[in-house]
């Protein structure tokens, strides 16, 4: 068994993914330093966190293989004998009797939870944000109103109050053993949070390639609003592939993103509230007595934040000026795909050509009889 597990369970949209991917990318230099990532790939931690969370439409429709994947992760941490890593932000949805089980499960070895945090101004900015890049179409202004009591919801207040998730994680473990890491502030060098979620794990830092990894860009304001209304049409694009290759990756990261449009926060009422969760997270974690890797107070909400625009703002003359030109890039887009589908087609041809030829070739060597029917396309001759 580990000697040692950390449960890194978020919060979604604090360098999450930017750590997993430094994580995934570098499992032979994580092993050599006695560091073992469970499962092949980070798929498999995300459905774990199904399973941990008892997600009924997850459990109901996955093959056998997905629900198997925590039996798996827990299998390959009992036969592994330094350090184990378990990561992904939607963990952070689970009930407190959730939690205390999957820390159960993996007795007897010293388990540690991690929760990497963020001043909440601009984590639920981001996060509206990212439930628009899965199809999402609540306006902002609707958006995390309340706080589900379901831990298979996770785009609102519960994944995205740290105070609310360690409430519901830190009794199953020792205070010591609870570990905040507050992502540094936006000027601070990008890998500032890989050093000391590295130096936690006891890995060091430098000794990995950090070239794989990426940044989670964002949308501007018009192009948000104008996903967000294309996300009322997507008819039957619900499946989680279609979500993260078409919506996510293709429409939102490659096509919207690099438009570099306007930032925005909430309303000022909204900005009111989110300033005091914030409040209430840091005297949360500091009478607690938790272990905090870096500056506890960068989790408050600045009391004057830089203006910025409000969704609600967008008008439906921006909205169809940024719709006409996605709709021109996709058409150059079309149109280089089928270029490219047509010089693959003419290759395939071409390499098919060759290889029958080479193949006709080795067959009238090996058979002399054969030449006039394969290579003249004449019938045998007659006798």
């Amino acid at each position: 068994m580990a000697a040692r597990v950390y449960l890194h369970v978020g919060l979604p949209k604090t360098a999450t993914t930017y750590l997993q991917t430094i994580l995934w990318a570098n499992l032979d230099v994580l092993e050599e330093q006695g560091v073992r990532l469970p499962g092949t790939s980070r798929r498999e931690h995300l459905w774990a966190s199904r399973v941990i969370r008892e997600d009924p439409p997850f459990l109901e429709k996955a093959s056998k293989h997905q629900r198997g994947a925590w039996d798996r992760l827990r299998d390959d941490i009992r036969g592994w004998q330094g350090t184990a890593i378990v990561s992904h932000e939607f963990f952070a949805a689970a009930s407190a009797d959730q939690a205390a089980r999957m820390v159960s499960d993996l007795a007897p070895a010293e388990v540690h939870l991690v929760v990497t945090g963020r001043e909440p101004l601009g984590l639920f900015t981001a996060s509206w944000q990212e439930s628009i890049k899965n199809r999402d179409t609540t306006p902002m202004a609707d958006y995390a109103r309340t706080e589900s009591v379901d831990s298979t919801s996770v785009w609102n207040w519960r994944t995205l109050d740290i105070h609310r998730v360690l409430e519901r994680w830190s009794p199953a473990f020792a205070p010591k053993r609870v570990h905040v890491l507050p992502l540094p502030g936006p000027d601070a060098p990008r890998r500032e949070i890989w050093d000391r979620f590295a130096g936690l794990v006891g890995v060091d830092p430098d000794s990995v390639d950090l070239t794989q990894s990426f940044p989670n860009a964002s949308m501007g304001v018009v192009e948000a609003e104008t996903l967000r209304r294309i996300n009322h049409h997507l008819g039957d694009f619900s499946s989680a592939i279609d979500r993260g290759t078409y919506i996510r990756s293709f429409l939102a990261d490659e096509r919207l993103v690099p438009r570099e449009g306007d930032p925005f926060w909430p309303d000022e009422e909204r900005i009111a509230e989110i300033r005091e969760r914030g409040r209430s997270a840091v005297d949360y974690v500091a009478a607690q007595g938790f272990h905090v890797i870096g500056d506890l107070d960068s989790l408050l909400v600045p009391d004057d934040p830089a203006p910025r625009r409000v969704p609600e703002s967008v008008t439906d003359s921006e909205v169809a000026q940024v719709a006409v030109e996605l709709a021109a890039r996709m058409l150059h887009d079309v149109r280089d795909l089928r270029h490219e589908r047509r010089a693959l087609r003419d290759e395939l041809a071409k390499s098919s050509a060759l290889l029958d030829s080479g193949l006709r070739g080795a067959i009238v060597r090996r058979f002399p009889s054969m030449r006039r029917v394969l290579l003249r396309g004449e019938g045998p001759a007659r006798t």
